[in-house]
């Protein structure tokens, strides 16, 4: 029984206390793992993952915060967007660029052949190759 205790005293790991909120602010998840649809592992991972403010959470969110969470979300998509842009490496973006453009150009040289507007095309009374007549 006394190492019980101390295991019962032992203070949770920082995530699992905020998971703990994040339930409590989500009742509805409750429900769905007492009904046997999804389990707590299911819903530790998907929050672990996800986050707290990820869409998949709308459903089990009460309307009174909604405004409030539209805003805050707002907010993180930029926050995510502006670390996303501050990790580009300005070299690579231009390789993919340069790579895209080519590609580009491939397509529309394609799509002009089809259209028949082609300049590099020889017309049909034209000759591919010119012979002199001595």
């Amino acid at each position: 029984m006394k190492g019980m205790k101390t295991v019962m005293a032992k203070p949770l790991h920082p995530s699992v206390e905020q998971f703990k909120q994040f339930v409590k602010k989500h009742p509805k998840l409750i429900q769905e793992v007492r009904s046997g649809k999804k389990t707590w592992k299911q819903v530790y991972e998907d929050w672990y993952l996800f986050g707290e403010d990820d869409d998949i959470w709308e459903p089990y969110r009460d309307a009174g915060g909604k405004e409030k969470r539209e805003e805050k979300g707002a907010s993180k998509w930029l926050d995510k967007l502006a670390a996303m842009l501050g990790q580009l490496d300005a070299a690579e973006v231009q390789k993919h660029l340069a790579s895209v453009q080519q590609a580009l150009a491939a397509i529309q040289g394609i799509l002009s052949e089809f259209q028949g507007a082609s300049p590099q095309r020889p017309n049909k009374e034209e000759h591919p190759f010119s012979f002199r007549q001595d």
